[in-house]
């Protein structure tokens, strides 16, 4: 089954896929990308459909196939928009096919980038619950990791360079990551409800430091399921992986 395509507030594009089996309840699943790299979630996407979830995989602004500018405004802010747009039918581009969609719950899923849009997503009380994969929770604390993804000084201009327009965005709102309160859940701390977040997270992880995660779930109280030897861990690979210990949590 290949992933339809809708548009989100005029601006962003994402792929979906509904459910292969019909459900007594709509449960919607989102899933944000890590950043840069290519969006491709559809064997996720797949997994979760036959386990009975919507599964929408946005694009961001300013990225890929999305309208705007990058970073002009919190990617979590991206994520909402659509979770706020969700009441109503999805209409897919290529034949007009509408599908109705009465939803009950809506759950976020992030890697890496796309984590800190998972955990900031749970700050809105639409949002039902969230899991974030090695996810960033302090910009300035992963600004290491940066250094380590390639040789070129500056990263915004290694992401232009490699990924030319996929990735469109100014000089001055690339900077916003580094001023604490932009995209930044180290800054909401004493808003995460503990109970709504499922963190994952390798010790080895060369990008995003594993400390900086530990301390976040420590002062937030969110369950960390960490790993000795991972890596910065895949966001397919480790859903499906751990989809029994993420299926009792989601419920």
């Amino acid at each position: 089954m290949y992933p339809y395509r809708a548009r989100f507030k005029k601006e962003i594009v994402a792929e979906f896929l509904p459910p292969s089996r019909k459900t007594k309840k709509d449960r919607v699943i989102l899933l944000c990308d890590g950043m840069p790299g290519i969006p491709s979630k559809q064997s996720l996407a797949l997994f979760l459909s036959q386990k009975g979830f919507w599964v929408i995989h946005p694009r961001y602004r300013g990225t890929w196939e999305s309208g705007g500018l990058f970073l002009r405004e919190s990617p979590a802010k991206d994520i909402l928009d659509i979770v706020h747009e969700l009441p109503k039918s999805l209409r897919e581009l290529t034949f007009g096919k509408k599908f109705t969609l009465n939803h009950e719950k809506i759950y976020v899923i992030g890697c890496s980038f796309g984590g800190a849009a998972a955990v900031l997503s749970t700050l809105d009380p639409k949002v039902d619950k969230a899991v974030a994969i090695c996810p960033v929770v302090d910009w300035k604390a992963s600004r290491s990791g940066e250094r380590k993804e390639t040789s070129n000084k500056s990263y915004p201009a290694y992401l232009k360079e490699a990924f030319g327009e996929a990735y469109r965005f100014r000089p001055k709102d690339w900077a916003k990551l580094y001023t604490k309160r932009f995209y930044n859940p180290a800054f909401h701390t004493g808003e995460i409800d503990p109970q709504k977040l499922l963190l994952f997270h390798a010790q080895d992880d060369p990008y995003v430091p594993f400390q900086t995660v530990e301390s976040f779930a420590y002062r937030t109280r969110a369950k960390l399921v960490r790993f000795k030897r991972a890596g910065h861990l895949s966001m397919n690979r480790t859903v499906q992986k751990n989809w029994a210990r993420i299926k009792l949590f989601l419920k």
